[in-house]
Protein backbone atom coordinates (compact mmCIF):
# COMPACT_ATOMS: atom_id res chain seq x y z
CA UNK A 1 0.00 0.00 0.00
CA UNK A 2 2.86 2.37 0.78
CA UNK A 3 4.21 1.73 -2.71
CA UNK A 4 0.94 3.04 -4.17
CA UNK A 5 0.59 6.04 -1.86
CA UNK A 6 4.16 7.34 -1.84
CA UNK A 7 4.13 8.90 -5.35
CA UNK A 8 0.75 10.52 -4.63
CA UNK A 9 2.46 12.82 -2.12
CA UNK A 10 3.76 14.81 -5.08
CA UNK A 11 1.33 17.16 -6.79
CA UNK A 12 3.02 16.84 -10.18
CA UNK A 13 2.59 13.04 -10.04
CA UNK A 14 -1.11 13.28 -9.12
CA UNK A 15 -1.65 15.65 -12.03
CA UNK A 16 0.31 13.41 -14.40
CA UNK A 17 -1.53 10.30 -13.20
CA UNK A 18 -4.92 11.86 -13.91
CA UNK A 19 -3.73 13.03 -17.34
CA UNK A 20 -2.49 9.53 -18.22
CA UNK A 21 -5.79 8.01 -17.06
CA UNK A 22 -7.89 10.39 -19.17
CA UNK A 23 -5.70 10.15 -22.27
CA UNK A 24 -5.66 6.37 -21.97
CA UNK A 25 -9.46 6.21 -21.77
CA UNK A 26 -10.14 8.49 -24.75
CA UNK A 27 -7.35 6.96 -26.83
CA UNK A 28 -8.54 3.44 -26.06
CA UNK A 29 -12.12 4.20 -27.08
CA UNK A 30 -11.42 6.03 -30.32
CA UNK A 31 -8.64 3.58 -31.13
CA UNK A 32 -11.23 0.83 -31.70
CA UNK A 33 -12.68 2.75 -34.63
CA UNK A 34 -9.19 3.63 -35.91
CA UNK A 35 -8.19 -0.05 -35.98
CA UNK A 36 -11.44 -1.34 -37.48
CA UNK A 37 -11.42 1.35 -40.17
CA UNK A 38 -7.88 0.40 -41.16
CA UNK A 39 -6.60 3.86 -40.20
CA UNK A 40 -3.80 2.86 -37.83
CA UNK A 41 -1.32 5.14 -39.58
CA UNK A 42 -3.59 8.18 -39.18
CA UNK A 43 -2.83 8.73 -35.48
CA UNK A 44 0.89 8.73 -36.16
CA UNK A 45 0.50 11.09 -39.10
CA UNK A 46 -1.86 13.50 -37.34
CA UNK A 47 0.50 13.85 -34.39
CA UNK A 48 3.25 14.96 -36.76
CA UNK A 49 0.95 17.44 -38.48
CA UNK A 50 -0.16 18.79 -35.09
CA UNK A 51 3.45 19.42 -34.07
CA UNK A 52 3.96 21.42 -37.26
CA UNK A 53 0.85 23.41 -36.40
CA UNK A 54 2.01 24.00 -32.83
CA UNK A 55 5.28 25.44 -34.10
CA UNK A 56 3.50 27.67 -36.64
CA UNK A 57 1.12 28.79 -33.89
CA UNK A 58 4.05 29.60 -31.62
CA UNK A 59 5.57 31.89 -34.25
CA UNK A 60 2.20 33.66 -34.56
CA UNK A 61 1.89 33.99 -30.76
CA UNK A 62 -1.00 31.54 -30.64
CA UNK A 63 -1.80 28.96 -27.98
CA UNK A 64 -0.08 25.57 -28.41
CA UNK A 65 -3.39 23.74 -28.70
CA UNK A 66 -4.87 26.29 -31.11
CA UNK A 67 -2.02 25.92 -33.59
CA UNK A 68 -1.91 22.13 -33.24
CA UNK A 69 -5.66 21.75 -33.69
CA UNK A 70 -5.81 24.07 -36.70
CA UNK A 71 -3.07 22.19 -38.53
CA UNK A 72 -4.40 18.79 -37.46
CA UNK A 73 -7.86 19.64 -38.76
CA UNK A 74 -6.38 21.02 -41.97
CA UNK A 75 -4.48 17.75 -42.42
CA UNK A 76 -7.65 15.68 -41.94
CA UNK A 77 -9.60 17.77 -44.44
CA UNK A 78 -6.76 17.62 -46.97
CA UNK A 79 -6.42 13.84 -46.60
CA UNK A 80 -10.19 13.32 -47.00
CA UNK A 81 -10.20 15.52 -50.11
CA UNK A 82 -7.21 13.80 -51.72
CA UNK A 83 -8.63 10.30 -51.18
CA UNK A 84 -12.17 11.22 -52.20
CA UNK A 85 -11.87 9.90 -55.78
CA UNK A 86 -10.15 6.67 -54.65
CA UNK A 87 -7.22 7.27 -57.02
CA UNK A 88 -4.84 7.94 -54.14
CA UNK A 89 -4.80 5.51 -51.22
CA UNK A 90 -5.21 6.65 -47.63
CA UNK A 91 -1.72 5.71 -46.46
CA UNK A 92 -0.10 7.62 -49.33
CA UNK A 93 -2.18 10.74 -48.66
CA UNK A 94 -1.36 10.61 -44.95
CA UNK A 95 2.35 10.24 -45.68
CA UNK A 96 2.43 13.22 -48.03
CA UNK A 97 0.23 15.67 -46.11
CA UNK A 98 1.33 15.06 -42.53
CA UNK A 99 5.03 14.74 -43.32
CA UNK A 100 4.95 18.03 -45.22
CA UNK A 101 3.31 19.77 -42.24
CA UNK A 102 5.80 18.26 -39.82
CA UNK A 103 8.66 19.33 -42.09
CA UNK A 104 7.29 22.87 -42.03
CA UNK A 105 7.53 22.87 -38.23
CA UNK A 106 11.08 21.50 -38.30
CA UNK A 107 12.08 24.15 -40.83
CA UNK A 108 10.76 26.91 -38.57
CA UNK A 109 12.55 25.44 -35.54
CA UNK A 110 15.84 25.21 -37.40
CA UNK A 111 15.44 28.77 -38.66
CA UNK A 112 14.43 30.52 -35.44
CA UNK A 113 16.14 28.24 -32.87
CA UNK A 114 14.42 29.94 -29.94
CA UNK A 115 12.02 27.33 -28.63
CA UNK A 116 13.96 24.08 -28.85
CA UNK A 117 12.93 22.94 -25.37
CA UNK A 118 9.20 23.26 -26.04
CA UNK A 119 9.63 21.44 -29.34
CA UNK A 120 11.48 18.54 -27.70
CA UNK A 121 8.82 18.27 -24.97
CA UNK A 122 6.16 17.89 -27.66
CA UNK A 123 8.26 15.31 -29.50
CA UNK A 124 8.93 13.05 -26.53
CA UNK A 125 6.23 14.09 -24.05
CA UNK A 126 6.52 15.97 -20.78
CA UNK A 127 3.81 14.47 -18.60
CA UNK A 128 5.47 15.54 -15.34
CA UNK A 129 5.25 19.11 -16.58
CA UNK A 130 1.49 18.96 -17.10
CA UNK A 131 -0.16 22.16 -15.89
CA UNK A 132 -3.69 22.75 -14.63
CA UNK A 133 -4.50 24.27 -18.01
CA UNK A 134 -3.24 21.14 -19.81
CA UNK A 135 -5.26 18.96 -17.46
CA UNK A 136 -8.38 21.01 -18.14
CA UNK A 137 -7.90 20.62 -21.90
CA UNK A 138 -7.32 16.87 -21.57
CA UNK A 139 -10.39 16.49 -19.35
CA UNK A 140 -12.54 18.47 -21.78
CA UNK A 141 -11.34 16.43 -24.76
CA UNK A 142 -11.97 13.16 -22.92
CA UNK A 143 -15.48 14.23 -21.92
CA UNK A 144 -16.36 15.41 -25.43
CA UNK A 145 -15.00 12.19 -26.94
CA UNK A 146 -16.84 9.85 -24.58
CA UNK A 147 -20.16 11.73 -24.77
CA UNK A 148 -20.08 12.20 -28.56
CA UNK A 149 -19.15 8.59 -29.27
CA UNK A 150 -21.87 7.38 -26.92
CA UNK A 151 -24.59 9.32 -28.74
CA UNK A 152 -23.09 8.59 -32.19
CA UNK A 153 -22.62 4.88 -31.52
CA UNK A 154 -25.08 3.64 -34.17
CA UNK A 155 -23.86 6.00 -36.91
CA UNK A 156 -20.20 5.24 -36.22
CA UNK A 157 -20.88 1.49 -36.08
CA UNK A 158 -22.69 1.42 -39.43
CA UNK A 159 -20.18 3.63 -41.24
CA UNK A 160 -17.26 1.66 -39.84
CA UNK A 161 -18.37 -1.75 -41.10
CA UNK A 162 -20.46 -0.91 -44.17
CA UNK A 163 -20.39 2.62 -45.50
CA UNK A 164 -22.78 1.88 -48.37
CA UNK A 165 -25.37 0.28 -46.09
CA UNK A 166 -25.10 3.25 -43.75
CA UNK A 167 -26.09 5.57 -46.60
CA UNK A 168 -29.07 3.36 -47.43
CA UNK A 169 -30.27 3.65 -43.82
CA UNK A 170 -30.09 7.44 -44.07
CA UNK A 171 -26.83 8.02 -42.22
CA UNK A 172 -24.87 10.98 -43.53
CA UNK A 173 -21.55 9.20 -43.83
CA UNK A 174 -19.60 12.31 -44.83
CA UNK A 175 -20.74 14.09 -41.67
CA UNK A 176 -19.94 11.03 -39.58
CA UNK A 177 -16.46 10.84 -41.10
CA UNK A 178 -15.87 14.52 -40.39
CA UNK A 179 -17.09 14.09 -36.80
CA UNK A 180 -14.80 11.10 -36.31
CA UNK A 181 -11.88 13.05 -37.77
CA UNK A 182 -12.54 15.89 -35.33
CA UNK A 183 -12.59 13.53 -32.34
CA UNK A 184 -9.41 11.81 -33.52
CA UNK A 185 -7.67 15.15 -33.95
CA UNK A 186 -8.75 16.25 -30.46
CA UNK A 187 -7.55 12.98 -28.96
CA UNK A 188 -4.16 13.10 -30.67
CA UNK A 189 -3.50 16.69 -29.65
CA UNK A 190 -4.50 16.04 -26.04
CA UNK A 191 -2.01 13.15 -25.97
CA UNK A 192 1.00 15.11 -27.21
CA UNK A 193 2.19 16.48 -23.87
CA UNK A 194 1.52 13.14 -22.19
CA UNK A 195 3.09 10.66 -24.62
CA UNK A 196 4.82 12.77 -27.24
CA UNK A 197 4.50 12.75 -31.01
CA UNK A 198 6.89 9.81 -31.43
CA UNK A 199 4.66 7.41 -29.47
CA UNK A 200 1.14 8.82 -29.58
CA UNK A 201 -0.05 6.26 -32.15
CA UNK A 202 0.63 3.46 -29.66
CA UNK A 203 -1.98 4.84 -27.22
CA UNK A 204 -4.58 4.52 -29.98
CA UNK A 205 -3.62 1.18 -31.48
CA UNK A 206 -2.27 -1.06 -28.69
CA UNK A 207 -5.31 -0.99 -26.33
CA UNK A 208 -7.70 -1.55 -29.23
CA UNK A 209 -5.69 -4.46 -30.61
CA UNK A 210 -5.38 -6.00 -27.14
CA UNK A 211 -9.15 -5.76 -26.74
CA UNK A 212 -9.57 -7.31 -30.20
CA UNK A 213 -7.60 -10.35 -29.01
CA UNK A 214 -9.92 -10.72 -26.02
CA UNK A 215 -13.33 -10.50 -27.69
CA UNK A 216 -15.18 -10.63 -31.01
CA UNK A 217 -17.97 -8.41 -29.73
CA UNK A 218 -17.83 -4.81 -30.93
CA UNK A 219 -19.46 -3.32 -27.81
CA UNK A 220 -17.21 -5.34 -25.50
CA UNK A 221 -14.19 -4.33 -27.54
CA UNK A 222 -14.94 -0.66 -26.90
CA UNK A 223 -15.35 -1.26 -23.15
CA UNK A 224 -12.22 -3.40 -22.89
CA UNK A 225 -10.12 -0.99 -24.95
CA UNK A 226 -11.20 2.00 -22.84
CA UNK A 227 -10.38 0.14 -19.62
CA UNK A 228 -7.08 -1.17 -20.96
CA UNK A 229 -6.06 2.32 -22.08
CA UNK A 230 -6.86 3.75 -18.64
CA UNK A 231 -5.09 0.96 -16.74
CA UNK A 232 -2.07 1.19 -19.02
CA UNK A 233 -1.75 4.91 -18.37
CA UNK A 234 -1.94 4.50 -14.58
CA UNK A 235 0.42 1.51 -14.31
CA UNK A 236 2.79 3.07 -16.83
CA UNK A 237 3.05 6.13 -14.62
CA UNK A 238 3.89 4.04 -11.55
CA UNK A 239 6.51 2.10 -13.51
CA UNK A 240 7.99 5.39 -14.62
CA UNK A 241 8.28 6.47 -10.99
CA UNK A 242 9.80 3.17 -9.82
CA UNK A 243 12.37 2.78 -12.60
CA UNK A 244 13.00 6.51 -13.11
CA UNK A 245 12.30 6.23 -16.83
CA UNK A 246 10.42 8.62 -19.11
CA UNK A 247 6.70 8.16 -18.46
CA UNK A 248 5.65 8.10 -22.12
CA UNK A 249 8.08 5.24 -22.69
CA UNK A 250 6.82 3.11 -19.79
CA UNK A 251 3.18 3.65 -20.78
CA UNK A 252 3.83 2.50 -24.35
CA UNK A 253 6.06 -0.44 -23.30
CA UNK A 254 3.48 -1.68 -20.80
CA UNK A 255 0.78 -1.34 -23.44
CA UNK A 256 2.91 -3.40 -25.83
CA UNK A 257 3.44 -6.01 -23.10
CA UNK A 258 -0.31 -6.38 -22.57
CA UNK A 259 -0.81 -6.82 -26.31
CA UNK A 260 1.91 -9.49 -26.44
CA UNK A 261 0.31 -11.38 -23.57
CA UNK A 262 -3.13 -11.23 -25.23
CA UNK A 263 -1.56 -12.46 -28.46
CA UNK A 264 -0.11 -15.47 -26.65
CA UNK A 265 -3.27 -16.11 -24.64
CA UNK A 266 -5.67 -16.21 -27.62
CA UNK A 267 -4.51 -19.54 -29.14
CA UNK A 268 -4.40 -21.09 -25.66
CA UNK A 269 -7.98 -19.97 -25.02
CA UNK A 270 -9.09 -21.29 -28.41
CA UNK A 271 -7.39 -24.63 -27.73
CA UNK A 272 -9.13 -24.99 -24.35
CA UNK A 273 -12.52 -24.34 -25.98
CA UNK A 274 -11.85 -26.99 -28.63
CA UNK A 275 -10.81 -29.50 -25.98
CA UNK A 276 -14.05 -28.98 -24.08
CA UNK A 277 -15.99 -29.80 -27.21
Amino acid sequence: MEFLLEPLEYEFFRRALLAALLVGASGGMIGVYVVLRGMSYVGHGLSHAAIGGAVVGFTLNLNFYAGAFAMGLLAVLAINKITQNNKIKLDAAIGIVTTAMFALGVAIVSKLRNFKQNFEAALFGNILGITDHDLMVIGLVTTITLVTMFFSYRALLFSTFDNEAARVFGIKTESVQFLFSLLLTFSVIASLNVIGVTMVAATLIAPAMTARMLTDSFSKMIIYSTLIGSITGVIGMYLSYVFNVASGTTIVLFSALLFSLSLLAKPIHSLSINLRR
